[in-house]
């Protein structure tokens, strides 16, 4: 580690003290806003300077007069050494470029916000949105290769998610960071902004509490405020987690579960379901994450809602033509793919999960029956679970099973040209399909059974009728590699009685070291390449592939950043429009 002198310390520190920046302006430089868009602008003065002596302009006009709202000027915002300008829920209508000028003193900051129009009013009625979380090229290559086969270099058939008519490279990172995680990645979709690592729905400013950074709205709001549109949202991880939230929350903290359940029945999507229950439980239920006595099931019940916590009982609510749903099928995250086919994971304590392809299609259901149209968010959040925790064969399960939802959506579109359908991943990891494992090569390591190049002979998969292999355990196998690791043993087996765990806690506080209950006689031991305070695998900040189809799809095209989406939904919706 580089130690400087400490006449150089001080001198980096007094430069890199508050007073020393210039003005912080939300939104962002180079913003893109939604004409009608809700949101939150805040500037953030160093050094605490009084009302008096700053001035914010936006092209040339007084920003209060222009934007209208309440003013809030705090000197000291809370107790820090900066003063914040705040005028909260504006709007913008009339498009154009927009220069913002913060001055106190000598110091100047300027950033331009580009407010966008949707000039052809709406072209779809309906969205779905769908996202494989951590979806990488490997995952969908090797999703080919298991589900459709592969002969003398051809495949048996495509993947929904690739027949397409339309395509895009979309870049991920955040406003902090090269690399992105799932929190501020869909911030982007729903939001058409950029923000920080673990936020949603909200500017990464100077403020302490998670809940008072500038806002924006969501396309879940935006949606129902301006066009009256049902919203659905569907997952199988815990629906506070950060892909779902993304649709409603407004939060610093992605962790903040209680907060996030509340923000889901501010908004009250016609349509929710994943797993999660603890924390819609009073603190006094068995088993509740929550820290006060409200029952959000009971609210949401109050409100019109039918509760399912098995596929059975949302089979059942959905037949019902005036109620909405709430369908909670796990504490956790609801089992993926595998586990369910097989009878694994928490299949034992909850044995009437439902796949994410029966939740589109009730989702499908139920939302259409609105005439003004819907958007839908449909997640296959354990593709990045199990690619965080090295199971990659669960990961492409999970990937078929996300392009088994993808079939449904396709076909429910083509009753009508009035769908909107886009895949897309959130982010990336480092993976990749180097060869195939063969276990009839001599030798004892995973290196000595690796085939490469003329060597790596194609595996025969044999999948059922909804593509998803019978079984994994051949003794010729693809060789999927990850990039990033902790310390762990590596056999270059399928993990077949539950999901891989490749480092535990060890005896150094807050470091994780291999997890011997997975080491074999045939185990290989692997130094990590993170650092000692990761137990899994970590994002990349690879771009990833977008395909949709239906009407506004083919603004997609080309390279992206993540904040275009967002922009090309709204103007299929014609959401800029009254």
């Amino acid at each position: 580690m580089r130690v400087f002198p400490l006449l150089s310390s001080a001198i980096v520190m007094l430069a890199l003290s508050p007073a020393a920046f210039a003005q912080t302006i939300y939104p962002l430089n180079r913003a893109e806003i939604l004409s009608g868009a809700k949101f939150d602008f805040k500037v953030e003065f160093p050094g605490s300077p009084a009302r008096d002596a700053v001035s914010v302009t936006i092209n040339g006009e007084d920003a209060v007069k222009l934007l209208g709202g309440k003013l809030d000027y705090l000197d000291k915002e809370d107790g820090q050494d900066y003063a914040a300008f705040i005028l909260r829920n504006i709007e913008i209508r009339k498009p154009g470029s927009y220069n913002v000028v913060a001055k106190a003193g000598d110091k100047s900051s300027t950033v331009t916000w580009d407010v966008y129009d949707t000039p052809k009013g709406a072209l779809a009625k309906n969205v779905i949105l769908f996202v494989g979380d951590g979806l990488s090229v490997a995952h969908r290559t090797a999703a080919r290769i298991m589900s459709k086969g592969l002969v003398e270099g051809y495949y048996g058939g495509e993947l929904a998610i690739d027949d397409m008519p339309h395509m895009a490279l979309v870049s991920t990172s955040g406003s902090d960071a090269v690399v992105t995680d799932s929190a501020n990645a869909m911030h982007a979709y729903t939001t058409g902004h950029k923000t920080c690592v673990n936020a949603l729905g909200i500017y990464c400013s100077r403020a302490k509490g998670n809940l008072t950074h500038p806002k924006v709205e969501t396309i879940a709001e935006l949606v129902k405020r301006k066009r009256g549109l049902s919203v659905g949202i569907v997952t199988n991880a815990e629906i506070e987690d950060a892909t779902p939230a993304g649709m409603v929350a407004h939060t610093r903290r992605r962790a903040d579960f209680n907060d996030i359940v509340t923000m889901f029945f501010d908004t009250k999507p016609e349509v929710i379901m994943g797993g999660g229950s603890p924390n819609f439980l009073p603190k006094s239920t068995l088993g509740s994450k929550r820290t006060d006595d409200d029952n959000y099931i009971e609210k949401f019940k109050a409100e019109g809602y039918a509760f399912a916590s098995t596929a059975t009982e949302m089979r059942a609510a959905a037949k019902d033509s005036k109620t909405k749903l709430l369908g909670l099928f796990n504490t956790s995250n609801v089992d993926g793919a595998y586990d369910l086919k097989f009878k694994k994971g928490a299949t034992a304590k909850f044995p009437d999960q439902p796949d994410i392809v029966e939740q589109t299609k009730i989702a499908l259901d139920m939302l259409s029956r609105n005439d003004k149209g819907f958007v839908l968010m449909v997640e296959s959040g354990r593709i990045d679970k199990y690619a965080h925790s090295l199971d990659w064969e669960r990961s492409v399960y999970d990937t078929i099973m996300l392009d088994n939802a993808v079939k449904v959506a396709k076909e429910f579109a083509e009753k009508k040209n009035d769908t909107l359908i886009i895949v897309v991943p959130d982010h990336a990891h480092m993976v990749g399909i180097l060869g195939t494992y063969d276990d009839d090569q001599p030798g004892a390591t995973p290196r000595e059974k690796l085939g490469v190049y003329e060597k790596s002979a194609v595996p025969q998969y044999k999948a059922d009728k909804d593509g998803y292999p019978e079984t994994v355990d051949l003794k010729q196998r693809l060789a999927f590699t990850f990039g990033s690791f902790p310390d762990h043993c590596f056999d270059a087996k399928p993990h077949l009685e539950a999901e891989f765990v490749p480092a535990v806690p060890g005896p150094e506080k807050g470091a994780f070291i291999t997890n011997e209950t997975q080491c074999t006689n045939t185990s290989v031991r692997v130094t990590g390449n993170l650092p000692a305070t990761a137990n899994s695998g970590v994002h990349a900040a690879d771009d990833v592939i977008l395909t949709a189809m239906g009407p506004g799809s083919e603004a997609f095209r080309g390279h992206m950043p993540n904040t275009r989406v967002f922009r090309i939904i709204s103007t299929a919706l014609g959401l800029a429009k009254e």
